[in-house]
């Protein structure tokens, strides 16, 4: 059996970002984590959802859609996604200005 995806949501940086959402945006947010916790690897990366994607030119860091608004900066590290950042301007979670 393939192991499940493990949340890390421990950087300080992630906690700001979420902790400023508005509380209808964080329950969506919620509801993907969720999500994310019951899936398995090869799940995440063919999730249409999800939209699992590298990001250019920032070798193993990628972004993952939250909810319609949000996405976030991501690694993964075994098991275990870090998330890294929150970001509710799609082009942010890219880099882009």
């Amino acid at each position: 059996m393939t192991a499940k995806v493990l949340l890390d949501l421990n950087l300080p940086a992630f906690q700001d970002d979420l902790l400023a959402l508005e509380p209808s945006e964080v329950r969506l947010v919620l509801t993907t984590l969720r999500k994310l916790r019951t899936l398995d690897w090869a799940a995440v990366y063919r999730d249409p959802g999800l939209k699992w994607e590298q990001i250019k030119g920032a070798p193993g860091k990628f972004t993952v859609r939250l909810s319609r608004s949000s996405r976030a900066v991501v690694q993964r590290d075994g098991d275990h996604v870090r998330f890294i950042a929150l970001h509710t301007d799609h082009d942010g979670a890219y880099g882009k200005k």
